[in-house]
C-alpha cells in the first residue's frame, strides 16, 4: 500500500522555482520522485506549483517576488493551518519549512510528523526551539548541520538529489569560471572575483540580489564587476543554468559560512562540471577532493588550484559520482526508509505519548 504523504514546502517560492529557490527545488524533486514510486502525495505550496502529486494552495503565487506580500509568516501561518485540518489524510506529514511548522505540530493528535531542517543552524536563539520540541524527529541534509546541536532527536541524515535528466552533461571542459547562488558576505561574492581575476579566468555569475544584501552588493561587489573578466547575469531559470553550469571550466564556491549542504554543487556536477569550494560545513561530505573537484582553505590556494590542478579532475567520473549519491531517486529512497522507521516507532500511532513522558 502506499503511504499517504503531506508534504509541506516554504511559500516564498514555487515547487520548483522559476529562478532562485533551494528548499522548495528540494522538496519538488522529491515530491515527484515519492509519486513516481508509486506514493500518495499531498503537496501544500503556493499556487503557481507544478507538480504531478495533489497540490493543495495555500497562497495563489509563491510570495519572494509578490510585492503585495507585506506579511509571509503570515501566509505560513495559514500554511501551517491549513495542514492541521487534512493531517488525519494522511501517513505521516514531513515539513519542510523548519522550526516554523514545530508548535502546530503538537495539536496533531495521531499523524507522525516529521520535519527537514534546510537552514543553519549556528544561531544562539533557535537552541531552545529543539530543546523544547525534542519529541519531534529532524532530518539533517548533512552531518556538518548537526554540528551547533547534536543533543537534537535527529533520525537520519538526507543529503539533497536531483533528477539526473535535468541538466546535461558536457563533457568538454569550458574556458571560464561559473558561479550560481545568492550575492551575500557569507558566499563570498568578493572572494570570488578576486579568486577569478588573480587566476586570469572569466567568471560568470548567477545571482539574486536580496533586499538584505543590496549595501553589499553595491558597496562591495558592484566596484569589482567593472571588468571585461567578469559577467553579472542576475537571476537565471533552468534551461539557463545547464548552459551555464555545462559550459564551465569549474564551479568556483568560495562560500565562508557552515553552510548545510549547496544544492548547487551537485548541480555542477550534473553536468558534468567539477566544483572549488572552500572547506566549510558540508563541503567536504558533498564534494570528493580530486574526483568531483577540489577544496581550499585560503583564495591563494583556489588560485593555484585552477591554475594547476582542476584539468585533472575528470568530467565523465563527477558525472558518474552524482548519478552514485546525488540523484533523486536515492533521496526519495532514503527519505522513505525514515517515513517508515517513525511509522514503525512505538509512538507513532499516539504522537502525545513522548510528550507526556517528557
Amino acid at each position: 500500500m502506499p503511504l499517504r504523504i503531506a508534504m509541506v514546502s516554504p511559500l516564498y517560492e514555487s515547487v520548483p522555482p522559476k529562478l532562485y529557490g533551494g528548499t522548495e527545488r528540494v522538496v519538488s524533486y522529491l515530491t515527484e520522485a515519492l509519486v513516481e514510486a508509486g506514493q500518495d502525495v499531498t503537496l501544500f505550496a503556493s499556487g503557481d506549483s507544478n507538480t504531478g502529486a495533489r497540490l493543495l494552495p495555500v497562497t495563489s503565487r509563491s510570495l519572494r517576488l509578490d510585492r503585495e506580500c507585506k506579511d509571509p509568516i503570515a501566509c505560513h501561518f495559514m500554511l501551517m493551518e491549513r495542514v492541521l485540518k487534512h493531517a488525519d489524510e494522511f501517513d505521516i506529514i514531513h515539513s519542510n519549512v523548519d522550526y516554523l511548522s514545530l508548535a502546530f505540530a503538537r495539536r496533531v493528535k495521531k499523524t507522525p510528523f516529521i520535519t527537514t531542517l534546510h537552514g543553519r543552524l549556528d544561531i544562539p536563539e533557535i537552541g531552545s526551539i529543539f530543546a523544547e520540541y525534542g519529541e519531534f524527529p529532524l532530518i539533517s541534509i548533512s552531518n556538518a548541520q548537526r554540528k551547533p546541536m547534536p543533543m537534537a532527536n535527529w533520525l537520519r541524515t538526507v543529503y539533497h538529489g536531483i533528477p539526473p535528466r535535468l541538466y546535461s552533461y558536457n563533457g568538454e571542459s569550458g574556458k571560464y569560471l561559473a558561479f550560481v547562488g545568492r550575492i551575500s558576505p557569507e558566499k563570498k561574492i568578493d572572494s570570488l572575483i578576486r579568486i577569478a581575476l588573480k587566476a586570469g579566468i572569466p567568471l560568470k555569475i548567477a545571482a539574486k540580489v536580496d533586499k538584505v544584501d543590496v549595501e553589499y552588493y553595491e558597496a562591495v561587489v558592484r566596484p569589482l564587476l567593472d571588468t571585461s573578466l567578469v559577467e553579472f547575469l542576475g537571476e537565471v531559470n533552468d534551461r539557463e543554468k545547464d548552459a551555464l553550469l555545462g559550459g564551465a571550466l569549474a564551479f568556483l564556491h568560495p562560500a565562508d559560512w557552515p553552510e548545510p549542504f549547496g544544492l548547487a554543487l551537485i548541480e555542477a556536477m550534473c553536468c558534468g562540471t567539477p566544483v572549488i569550494a572552500r572547506r566549510r560545513g558540508s563541503v567536504p561530505e558533498v564534494v570528493d577532493h580530486g574526483v568531483t573537484g577540489l577544496i581550499f582553505e585560503r583564495d591563494e590556494e583556489a588560485v593555484f588550484q585552477i591554475k594547476n590542478h582542476i584539468s585533472s579532475v575528470s568530467r565523465a567520473r563527477c558525472r558518474r559520482r552524482f548519478e552514485e549519491r546525488f540523484n533523486s531517486k536515492r533521496m526519495s529512497d532514503d527519505y522513505l526508509e525514515a517515513y517508515k522507521a517513525v511509522l514503525a516507532s512505538p509512538c507513532a500511532l499516539d504522537a502525545n505519548a513522548l510528550r507526556s513522558a517528557r
